[in-house]
This record gives structure tokens, C-alpha cells and sequence, in this order.
């Protein structure tokens, strides 16, 4: 059976499901408003490691290995490791990976790696090419300050339509059996670059990416946005959360009534985030938490969660490149 819908869409023949989850968080986002919905959070941002990068690394295997154990299980019984982060080479996720043992499949797709993981995960398993995968995703502030913008010691003034951050990282556990919320359907994006320059307006940058992943699906699925109890994108921010809400009533529909973005469900307001949350870990801890735990409770049936990410880098910026970006999505049902 053929399993693609339209252009850009799959329809799970044998949905998989999401069998547990498990994030943890610096504490920053620790006393967010979120404080309640997170497994673990961290009394710094070094955690008793020697540096940064190593908690990061630290913070991913003990997502995996936690979100393994929530669902009495062993990593042995993991097929396969789809994981990723925002550091050049995927350096934490791969020393993370060095003691865990598993076959592993390493993904860059800036803050949407989680979507994009969860999607090639699902096909994985609604193939028949696994039982068990595990998808993982992690980001820390403080590396990605040293490598995308300027050491944290510098104190740089960031603009307001900057984003901080997230330290944390996330795990899902997807199987063929099991209970659980599941994977019904996914959309992959395609790159969208509006010529957007500036690395600290990414919301700006990655806002037309998502709708037009969003539109694409609706396109594709016949799925219209009220379908959804939520609609929400991965870390656009305030900035890019109220263009995406434009951009989708320039189309002619209103989805302001059930659409979110994890960039601003993160930080207080008085916690000078400016524009709210990015990284891979921000979409990563609200879906691990906040909405995983409101599905099992019934309070949410159905998400469209969307994965964006900025695919610029360093060296991209300094030759004066506009910024790529691109979303996934995926469709989780209970």
C-alpha cells in the first residue's frame, strides 16, 4: 500500500506509538512555567561536569536511558537511536551515544530534529524495519552561545527579538506495540529561505517555513487546522508565533484559537528570555512534558506538532549568507 498522501505526506498504515517520554531541564527553565511537567532539573548548567558541552552530552544519554526505563525496559531492546543536537559535528549526541551501545542514526536539523526524528522513526517502524526506536534531541544554552553568537563571559547585549536558549534535552520511545499516543501522519518540509540575514531573528526566518509545512499538510491531508486540539510550532518565539498566525489568515484561515508555540510556553515573562525559547530541547522538554502528559490525561487528543529549524551556521553568517530554514510535522493522536 502506498503510503504517501499528496505532495509531502505520509499516512501511517500501522501508526506507531509513543510508549514513554522523559527530558531533563537546567534550572532556568526549572522555574519556568513549566516547573512541574519536567523528570529532572539540574541545580546549573554544569551539572558537576568539566564544561558545557559535556553536561550536554550528559543531559541526552540520561534522557535515553530514562525514557527507556519509564516503559520497564532495557536499552537492548532498542533497534535503533535517531538523536541530534545543535553543535558542529553533532558532537554531544555522539559522545553521548559512545556507552550506550545501540545502532545509532545521527540527525541535524537544527530545533526541528525532534519532529524529523519522530517522522523517520514512525517510518522505521510502520515499514516493518523496527520494533523499538528511541529519538532523542538535546541543546544547551551556554554551547550554543559559544558556537552561534559570543562567549557567555562577554555579557553581549542581546535585541529584543533574540531567543534564549534551552538547556535541556528530551527522549521518545516509539514501538510497534504498546500504549500510547500515536503517529498517524507526518508532512516533511522543504527549505523556504525568505533572505533573512540576521541570526538573532530566527522566528522571523523560520516562520514562513512552518506555515508552509503547515499549509502543505492541510493541502495534502485534507486536515483542517480545527482538526487539531493544538497546532504548535517548536521555537518560534513571540515574533514568529504572531507571523505565522498572519501569514495563515493572509491564506484564509484563522488558527489563533489552537496554535501554539513552545518558544513561549517555556520561560516567565520576568525571566528575560526576550522573545522566548529556541534550540532543539525546546520543542523537546513541552512535548516530552506539558503535552505528552496532557494526551495521556485526555486533555489533549489530537497535536500537529511542527519542528522548525534555522539552518544557518557560524561560517554561513560570516560569508554573509541569508539563513535556509525548514519544518516538520508530525501528527500524534490519542
Amino acid at each position: 500500500m502506498n503510503k504517501k498522501q499528496g505532495k509531502q505526506s505520509i499516512i501511517f498504515g500501522a501508526p506507531p506509538i509513543i510508549t514513554s517520554t522523559a527530558n531533563i531541564v537546567g534550572p532556568m527553565e526549572g522555574e519556568g512555567l513549566l516547573a512541574g511537567y519536567f523528570d529532572q532539573v539540574m541545580a546549573d548548567n554544569l551539572n558537576n561536569q568539566d564544561s558545557w558541552e559535556k553536561c550536554e552530552s550528559y543531559m541526552l544519554e540520561w534522557a535515553i536511558r530514562k525514557a527507556v526505563a519509564k516503559e520497564n525496559s532495557t536499552i537492548a531492546t532498542v533497534d535503533y537511536v535517531l538523536a541530534g543536537d545543535l553543535l558542529n559535528q553533532l558532537m554531544a549526541t555522539h559522545f553521548a551515544l559512545r556507552s550506550l551501545g545501540r545502532p545509532f542514526l545521527g540527525l541535524y536539523g537544527a530545533c526541528s530534529t525532534l519532529a524529523e526524528g519522530m517522522l523517520l522513526g514512525a517510518v522505521l517502524l510502520d515499514g516493518g524495519f523496527a520494533n523499538k526506536v528511541a529519538v532523542a534531541v538535546s541543546s544547551h544554552h551556554d554551547t550554543a552561545e559559544r558556537q552561534y553568537r559570543f562567549p557567555t563571559e562577554l555579557g553581549v547585549q542581546r535585541p529584543p527579538v533574540s531567543q534564549w536558549t534551552v538547556t535541556g534535552a528530551a527522549a521518545v520511545v516509539l514501538a510497534y506495540a504498546g500504549s500510547g499516543p500515536r503517529i498517524t501522519a507526518a508532512t516533511v518540509g522543504k527549505i523556504i529561505d525568505m533572505g533573512i540575514k540576521d541570526p538573532n531573528a530566527m522566528g522571523p526566518a523560520m516562520a514562513p517555513a512552518a506555515v508552509d509545512t503547515l499549509w502543505q499538510h492541510i493541502q495534502d491531508t485534507g486536515r483542517q487546522p480545527a482538526y487539531y486540539d493544538l497546532i504548535v510550532t517548536g521555537d518560534l518565539g513571540v515574533v514568529g508565533k504572531t507571523l505565522v498566525i498572519q501569514l495563515m489568515q493572509e491564506k484564509g484561515l484563522d488558527i489563533s484559537q489552537n496554535y501554539e508555540d513552545c518558544g513561549c510556553m517555556i520561560y516567565r515573562e520576568d525571566q528575560d528570555a526576550h522573545a522566548g525559547a529556541s534550540g532543539c530541547a525546546s520543542s523537546g522538554v513541552v512535548f516530552t512534558g506539558y503535552l505528552y502528559q496532557m494526551m495521556l490525561a485526555r486533555k489533549l487528543q489530537k497535536i500537529l506538532l511542527i519542528g522548525t529549524g534555522s539552518l544557518h551556521s557560524p561560517t554561513s553568517y560570516q560569508q554573509k549568507e541569508s539563513i535556509p530554514c525548514i519544518a516538520h510535522a508530525v501528527a500524534v493522536e490519542i
